[in-house]
């Protein structure tokens, strides 16, 4: 015999000509809204006690409910973020608010992904996770242990990993794919730099320094300015700047002469700048004074044109541990830190790329990373790699894609040439665009979903 909740269920169905699981979800949210947006678990027979309150409704989305549970895990998560990256951790009520928005957006998203027929299947979910316990140096079962241990559901975290996942498909597919840049932007682009992109002035300096000690005596300071006036009369014989400047300053490059090297106006302190304003190449300033002491300054050149007739391209290789929810930075380091002494010890370096690289579009290649040109990578990456000599291999470095280990492998001339002055304004105008678009993308979703949220009145 068909019981009655069966046989009135399959004729909501036919009537209304959805599936079960729709009706059902129908039936759930209209009896949320009946019952003051709670969820009650009913007293059993013969007992005089009241319901009591299992979880509560705090928004609806579309057709979906996100409970007061599902809100407080993600507090939780979002807390444990803040406190991992040493940020302030705003009040409760402000931090409630603002991830109830993120899990609103978020919810509606993933609603859009699955009606566009966007899956990550279990095998590749997988796969995913199979990762994450590598790149940790733990098998999946320890992973699952861990992450026990610490009071966070495996199944929570496959949920959590796998609408991450989800939510990077649906971007790419309706907004970086999207995105383009065209040649006209390309010019008002460069044009806005002005001369910074195309020409620049350079200057090659060396000082002297009479150090003045912070808090000296008059008697220290007066004998500095005797030092210093022995100094001047010195450049006046036929001794060159920087023998003198090898057998008196106090200044760390001492040993190369007191040279500065060549460097942009904007790497040059304005003190130094104003003592050498009008002097010509080989030309030598007045004293100026700063807080270090005193300093004597030679123009030794000037030069200006292309940022760099020719510049210094690197071919690097690398290895990337992400950082994200699953890992902190801590995590990426020490497991950075690891790979780093088991390549010391004889590891191949393109074969620890490819075993626990999350960088995916070079792990293959074991690390490798095509000809860069200044401004190419992200400035942490490129300060790390234009120090290091081929061969040479970095301590881990943070950019904002995770932690880098980086070995160069070659380092040569190339010229500056206009369609690189082209390129690299296009991924900087890119860069900016996606940034744009992802945030204007997100708010759209949010204002085009039905939303109700709950308010607690109790």
């Amino acid at each position: 015999m068909t019981d009655a909740p069966s046989l009135t269920l399959a004729m909501a169905c036919r009537i209304l000509g959805l599936p079960a699981f729709r009706v059902l979800g129908l039936v759930a949210c209209l009896l949320c809204g009946m019952m003051g947006s709670t969820l009650f678990a009913q007293p059993v027979a013969g007992r005089s006690a009241s319901p009591q309150l299992i979880d509560r409704v705090v928004a609806i989305v579309n057709r979906e409910i996100i409970t007061a549970s599902e809100l407080t895990r993600r507090e939780r998560q979002f807390e444990a973020n803040l406190v991992r990256q040493g940020l302030a951790i705003p009040s409760r009520a402000i931090l409630r608010e603002q991830v109830l928005e993120r899990m609103i957006t978020d919810r509606a998203m993933l609603q859009m992904a699955r009606e566009k027929g966007i899956r990550v299947d279990d095998a590749t979910l997988d796969l995913s996770i199979s990762r994450i316990a590598d790149q940790n140096g733990l098998s999946v079962s320890a992973l699952r242990n861990q992450l026990e241990s610490e009071g966070i559901s495996f199944a929570s975290f496959r949920q959590d990993l796998r609408e991450e996942m989800l939510l990077t498909r649906l971007r790419e597919r309706e907004v970086d794919n999207k995105l383009q840049i065209t040649e006209a932007e390309v010019d008002t682009f460069l044009a806005a730099q002005g001369q910074s992109l195309q020409q620049i002035e350079e200057l090659r300096l060396a000082q002297i320094l009479v150090r003045v000690p912070e808090g000296a005596s008059p008697a220290a300071v007066a004998e500095a300015e005797a030092k210093t006036r022995r100094i001047q009369e010195l450049l006046r014989s036929p001794r060159t700047f920087a023998s003198i400047a090898r057998e008196f300053s106090d200044s760390p490059d001492r040993e190369q002469g007191g040279s500065l090297g060549w460097r942009t106006r904007d790497r040059i302190p304005s003190l130094f700048l104003d003592a050498v304003a009008g002097l010509k190449p080989g030309e030598i300033s007045k004293v100026v004074r700063s807080p270090n002491g005193f300093h004597i300054i030679q123009l030794e050149e000037r030069r200006s044109g292309l940022r760099s007739q020719e510049v210094n391209v690197h071919r690097a290789r690398h290895v990337l541990i992400r950082v994200d929810a699953q890992v902190s930075e801590e995590q990426a380091r020490r497991r950075a830190i690891d790979i780093r002494r088991r390549i010391e010890l004889g590891a191949d370096f393109g074969q620890m790329a490819r075993d626990y690289s999350q960088d995916l579009g070079s792990a293959a290649r074991g690390g490798e990373l095509d000809w860069t040109y200044p401004g190419d990578t992200v400035p942490e990456f490129e300060r790390a790699m234009v120090a290091l000599n081929p061969g040479q291999m970095s301590e881990p470095v943070r950019s904002v894609f995770g932690v880098h280990l980086i070995q160069l492998l070659e380092r040569k001339r190339e010229p500056l040439t206009a369609q690189r002055l082209r390129t690299a304004a296009r991924i900087a105008l890119r860069e900016e665009k996606l940034a744009e678009a992802v945030a204007e993308w997100a708010r759209e979703v949010r204002a085009n979903a039905y939303v109700e949220i709950k308010r607690d009145e109790r």
